[in-house]
């Protein structure tokens, strides 16, 4: 399902991603979950919602990187 609002994304997004990043990943996984909606456009065996978070993951990672604390932090 897309997220409307940054406050309907899980909260293992919401609880560890800076603001800017929680935009990031909202943004690549509602288009993730539009590009994959024929089976056939998936990669392996995700179904639509773990590979739509799986490109949502990547795209923090292009712009964030978890420092040695542990913090989500722009790269």
């Amino acid at each position: 399902m897309p997220y409307d609002q940054r406050s309907e994304l899980p909260d293992s997004v919401r609880k560890v991603l800076p603001e800017h990043a929680q935009e990031i990943y909202q943004k690549a996984f509602n288009s993730a979950w539009d590009d994959y909606k024929n089976p056939d456009d998936r990669r392996g065996e995700d179904n639509r919602e773990e590979g739509a978070h799986k490109v949502a993951w990547s795209a923090v990672k292009q712009r964030y990187r978890k420092n040695d604390d542990g913090n989500w932090v722009a790269s």
